[in-house]
C-alpha cells in the first residue's frame, strides 16, 4: 500500500470520529409541508366498574334483627303410648298399671340478644327444673357453638334462616342431625335415607309496610343397621357352650348370628311466619315424630312432640343478666 492510500484512510477515520451521530444511525425523513400534523393521542379514560345488579324485588333476605333483646316461649307437648300394662297370674292385666300415658308439656324461654362484643347469642332457660343452656349464632341463626344432640336440633329448627335471598317456592336445607346413633354401642349403619327441605311458600304484605314470609318444613332421617353383641372376654370364650342348637335362627331372619336389626327415624313437619322487616317470628310450630326398632335414639323418646313458639312482649330482666356480663 502506497502513502497516498494510507493518507486517504486516515482522513476518513478522522472524519467519522468527529461526527456526533453513531455510524449506521437512521436519519428521519422530514414531513412534507402539505401533510397535516398527527393529532395528539388522548389519554384513555378508566373504564367504570361494573355496576352490581339491582336487588330482585321478588326476593327477600331473612335475618334476625336484635337491636333489642327478643324472647320466645317454646312449648313442647309430647304424646305417645306407654309400655303395655303388666300382666299378673293367669294372664290377667294388673289393674294398678296405667293403660296409657297422658300428654306431657314442658316450657322454656328462648332469649336472643347481642353481646357487648356484637356477637349474636341465645339462651334456652327451662321453666321449672333444669339448667339453662346457651350458645352463639350468626345473623341468620346458624348455630355456631354451645349445644349438642337433640337440643341443638331444636335450636337449629327454631333459629336457622336461609343464607341467600329467597323468593316464593325457593328451597334450602338446615344444619340438622336428627338421627345420630354414633353413641349407641355396637351399632353398624347399613342404610341411610334423608330429606332436608324448607320452602318459602308465600311472601305477603303485612301491617305498616311489613312483609310476612311463610316457611314450610319437611325433614326426615332414617338409619337402619344392626347392633353387634360385644365381644366376649377370654374367660367367657373358654367356657363350653350350652344348647348350641338353639342359638341358630329358626325364623329365616337374615341378620347374621350375634347381630340384632335396628332402626331409628325422625320426621319433622312444620310451618312458620317470619316478619321480614322486624326480623323475628310471628308464629312457628312443628311436629316431630320419632320411631325406633331394636335400639333407642339417645335423648329422644318414641312418639310425637309438638314444638310451638310464642313471642313475648318483653324479656324478663333476670334472663338478661348472665349475657350482659359476657
Amino acid at each position: 500500500m502506497n502513502r497516498r492510500t494510507l493518507g486517504l484512510l486516515a482522513a476518513l477515520c478522522l472524519t467519522s470520529a468527529c461526527k456526533d451521530e453513531p455510524v449506521g444511525e437512521m436519519t428521519p425523513i422530514p414531513r412534507p409541508a402539505d401533510m397535516p400534523a398527527e393529532p395528539a393521542k388522548q389519554a384513555e379514560a378508566p373504564k367504570p366498574a361494573a355496576a352490581e345488579p339491582p336487588p330482585d324485588p321478588s326476593k327477600v333476605v331473612l335475618r334476625w334483627k336484635l337491636d333489642a333483646p327478643t324472647a320466645f316461649r317454646l312449648t313442647t307437648t309430647g304424646s305417645g303410648s306407654a309400655p303395655a300394662p303388666a300382666k299378673g297370674k293367669k294372664g290377667k292385666k294388673d289393674k294398678e298399671a296405667p293403660a296409657s300415658a297422658g300428654p306431657s308439656q314442658t316450657d322454656a324461654i328462648f332469649v336472643l340478644q347481642k353481646t357487648e362484643s356484637g356477637d349474636y347469642a341465645f339462651r334456652i332457660v327451662p321453666q321449672g327444673a333444669g339448667e339453662a343452656d346457651q350458645g352463639t349464632m350468626s345473623e341468620r341463626g346458624f348455630v355456631m357453638d354451645g349445644l349438642t344432640g337433640p337440643l341443638r336440633n331444636t335450636a337449629v329448627l327454631v333459629l336457622e334462616l336461609p343464607r341467600d335471598p329467597v323468593g316464593p317456592e325457593a328451597t334450602w336445607a338446615l344444619g340438622t342431625d336428627l338421627v345420630d346413633l354414633g353413641s349407641v354401642p355396637g351399632f353398624v349403619e347399613k342404610k341411610a335415607e334423608r330429606r332436608n327441605q324448607v320452602k318459602l311458600t308465600a311472601l305477603t304484605p303485612g301491617e305498616n309496610g311489613e312483609q310476612v314470609a311463610t316457611l314450610e318444613y319437611d325433614l326426615s332421617e332414617s338409619l337402619s343397621g344392626a347392633l353387634r353383641a360385644p365381644r366376649p372376654s377370654v374367660q367367657e370364650a373358654m367356657r363350653p357352650k350350652k344348647h348350641a342348637a338353639h342359638e341358630d335362627h329358626e325364623d329365616g331372619d337374615e341378620t347374621p348370628k350375634g347381630e340384632q336389626s335396628a332402626l331409628a327415624e325422625m320426621r319433622v313437619k312444620g310451618r312458620g311466619e317470619f316478619l321480614v322487616k322486624a326480623g323475628r317470628w310471628r308464629s312457628w310450630e312443628a311436629t316431630l315424630t320419632t320411631r325406633t326398632e331394636g335400639t333407642t335414639l339417645p335423648g329422644t323418646a318414641d312418639g310425637e312432640r309438638t314444638l310451638r313458639l310464642t313471642p313475648l312482649d318483653s324479656v324478663p330482666a333476670e334472663l338478661l343478666q348472665p349475657q350482659a356480663k359476657k
